[in-house]
């Protein structure tokens, strides 16, 4: 069995992705890391060359910047990575720039693709997610964030990034998938405030219009972390690649998980879910077979 993982990033240094601590936490489990480097401003080519392992391959991009409806620039930047990914895989596995996968989930995770490399049924393995907001103490438990997502699959070329690269279609339908025991640890909602109110200004651009920005990003100098509507304490250990990021923080923030701002829909919705354990509503771009 042969794996490549791939991911796109830019301006990781400038906007603060843990792209280091993504990288390594799956590199274990790949014989070949593919690298899709857009046109950065910073030392982001140094923080990858950083890694120094020779599985890293990395390949020049230049973003367009004019793909703004739905953030098609980041689908785009996905399906070159996946182009440039050996013909002798059998699988790829993706990660974002912002998602780490904690170590304890890699036995699991590498018997799930050797368990499937020759069920042709099995296009993709689907992934469970936390998603840590304000500060690594926290992850949000309303029904704003998606639960799953496929983060394994075949080299197929047919098999390509959908939509803003939340997830993967084949000749535009969903993957067949099965369900991977592992989560995906999500941190794009733990910065600085600075850094996430530059992040906001920024990648808001990639999906709407210059009027939208003027209406809903503030023009602050930080983010505004207490605006969420709900989160829950965190109270498992996070992947080892994250401990010197974790430990450099230098910035507070504090939250009452009893404090809830969910809207009546909200409620019903997560009722639903502690009862029967369906979502309404819950968005899914695959099949579970």
């Amino acid at each position: 069995m042969h794996v490549s993982g791939f991911t796109f990033i830019r301006n990781a240094a400038k906007f603060d992705y843990p792209v280091v601590e993504a990288i390594t936490s799956i590199l274990p489990l790949c014989d070949e890391f593919v690298v899709m480097l857009g046109n950065s401003e910073d030392q982001t080519r140094a923080l990858l060359e950083s890694i120094g392992s020779p599985k890293l391959k990395i390949f020049d991009s230049v973003w367009d910047d004019t793909l703004r409806e739905g953030g098609k620039v980041l689908a785009e930047e996905t399906n070159k990575a996946l182009d440039h990914i050996s013909p002798q895989s059998n699988w790829c596995f993706y990660i974002q720039g912002d998602e780490v996968i904690h170590e304890k989930y890699l036995p699991a995770i590498g018997e799930a693709m050797q368990r499937f490399e020759n069920d042709g049924r099995v296009e993709g393995l689907l992934f469970d997610y936390l998603h840590f907001y304000g500060s690594y103490d926290y992850t949000g438990d309303s029904t704003q964030w998606y639960r799953k997502e496929v983060r394994i699959v075949r080299n197929d070329k047919s098999i390509r990034s959908y939509r803003d690269a939340q997830g993967f279609r084949k000749n535009g339908r969903p993957l067949n998938v099965k369900k991977v025991d592992a989560s995906v640890y999500h941190y794009g909602w733990v910065k600085p405030p600075s850094k996430q109110q530059d992040k906001q200004k920024y990648f808001n651009k990639l999906w709407h219009s210059d009027a939208w920005m003027k209406t809903h990003v503030p023009a602050t100098d930080e983010f505004d972390y207490s605006r969420i509507d709900s989160l829950s304490p965190f109270t498992g250990t996070h992947p080892a690649a994250m401990k010197k990021r974790i430990a450099e923080k230098n910035w507070t923030f504090t939250y009452d998980p009893s404090r809830k701002k969910l809207s009546l829909k909200s409620w019903f919705k997560l009722s639903v879910e502690k009862h029967t354990g369906w979502l309404p509503g819950e968005y899914r771009n695959y099949r579970i077979i």
